[in-house]
């Protein structure tokens, strides 16, 4: 029998018997819905991290008291007896650090903006040197940045995030206007970029004033981040910590031996740790999905086996003109895989779907790679070539004469 006829047949058989096949399907299209969907959100949060979460740059390193992340009270508590990290440590960093092509500090809270009547929540106060703009990666939307006299000074001034002007100030040319934060004037003398949504959260809702002007108003009992761009490639990147390093133990009076006071923090440290967070997640998730395409197998195998019993006077008339073993082995497997294939597309359509959607919904980034269909399209053929192998070869071995003797 040729391969075509083989298809055309198992396709009509399917066609014949819809509502079965379609019940017979639900554990592939789950299981394949579940991998595709897990490989989008994690490959998207995987862009997301590399280029956001860590937009800094492979040349930046971050100097702070505590972690970003925290995976116990154990060590929360133990980053709280560290001494703050003010602005001399910075100013010592900036002017010792030779390797630093770039040094900055931030401080940052959240609180409440007022602006023509309107108050935005939540918004990140962020005290910046002139320099953070550059280090933090924000490119500037409208007017400009902050200078060295605006942190000199301790001018009233800000940098806004869109958020600021859509939601407070209305239309019009936002450079110029006042704003309210905790009460304190300032005027706008730039907008930032916009970058979007994440998580359902907006990047937008924040408003820099120069650090100086921030310590004023806040207190000086803040703990400093200090961030520091590299000269030159990893060589540098190394020497550039390690001379920061140095500086910042001499300053806080660690003793040899002893670990660091402080936190030195690049992007591959968030990357490394989310990689193992995000590895966790996709095993697990996708050892669910194996049980789900188990379930899809087995099921297709039952069906199967009853398709063999129902057809079996079928199968002993086509021995009987000529059949060969092998022809009603491709047959059975043909029709396995393919309601198998049929699963498998819905799934791939339904897991690219359900990504789609937590993206708009909340956020969550999402990217497809080619390679997830392809796998996901393999991974239903493999289930149903598998279980279908054991009910086709029971339908290939029947014997002519007993399969004709079977009762319709």
């Amino acid at each position: 029998m040729p391969f075509t006829e083989a298809f055309k047949l198992a396709l009509q058989s399917l066609w014949a018997n819809k509502l079965r096949t379609i019940l017979t399907l639900i554990g592939v299209v789950m299981g394949v819905a579940s991998v595709i969907m897990v490989i989008t959100l994690v490959n998207g949060a995987n862009w997301y991290v590399s280029t956001k979460l860590s937009g800094y740059g492979a040349d930046v390193f971050e100097i702070s008291r505590m972690s970003s992340i925290i995976t116990s009270p154990e060590q929360y508590f133990k980053f709280q007896k560290r001494k703050i990290i003010r602005m001399e440590d910075y100013e010592a960093v900036r002017q010792g650090c030779g390797d630093c092509s770039e040094v900055g500090a931030m401080l940052n809270k959240s609180t409440n903006v007022v602006a023509n009547g309107h108050s935005s929540n939540n918004t990140e106060v962020r005290g910046y040197t002139w320099t953070m703009l550059s280090l933090n990666n924000i490119d500037i939307a409208q007017g400009r940045g902050f200078t060295p006299a605006d942190e000199d000074r301790a001018t009233h001034n800000v940098i806004v995030g869109y958020d600021i002007v859509d939601n407070l100030l209305g239309p019009g040319d936002p450079i110029g206007k006042e704003i309210r934060v905790d009460g304190v004037p300032y005027t706008i003398i730039g907008v930032g970029a916009r970058q979007g949504k994440t998580l359902g959260f907006s990047q937008d809702n924040w408003v820099a004033a120069p650090i100086s002007t921030y310590q004023q108003t806040y207190g000086y009992n803040d703990s400093v981040d200090i961030y520091a761009r590299a000269k030159g490639g990893a060589d540098a990147m190394t020497r550039a910590q390690d001379e920061a390093r140095v500086i910042m133990r001499i300053r806080r009076h660690d003793g040899p031996g002893t670990p660091d006071d402080f936190e030195v923090e690049t992007n591959d440290t968030f990357l490394d740790i989310w990689k193992q967070i995000s590895s966790i997640f996709t095993y697990v998730v996708l050892g669910l999905a194996s049980i789900a395409l188990v379930v899809g197998g087995v099921v297709i195998m039952n069906i199967m086996l009853v398709s063999v019993t129902e057809r079996t006077r079928e199968i002993g008339v086509r021995k009987a003109l000529g059949a060969r073993q092998r022809d009603v082995l491709l047959q059975f497997l043909i029709e396995s895989a393919s309601m198998a294939l049929t699963g498998g597309a819905i799934g791939v359509l339904g897991g690219v779907g359900v990504g789609k959607l937590i993206t708009v919904t909340v956020g969550f980034p999402s990217t497809v790679p080619a390679w997830a269909v392809f796998l996901g399209l393999f991974l239903a053929g493999a289930v149903g070539i598998f279980f279908g192998v054991y009910p086709a070869s029971k339908a290939a071995r029947l014997d002519p004469v007993v399969a004709l003797r079977a009762e319709l």
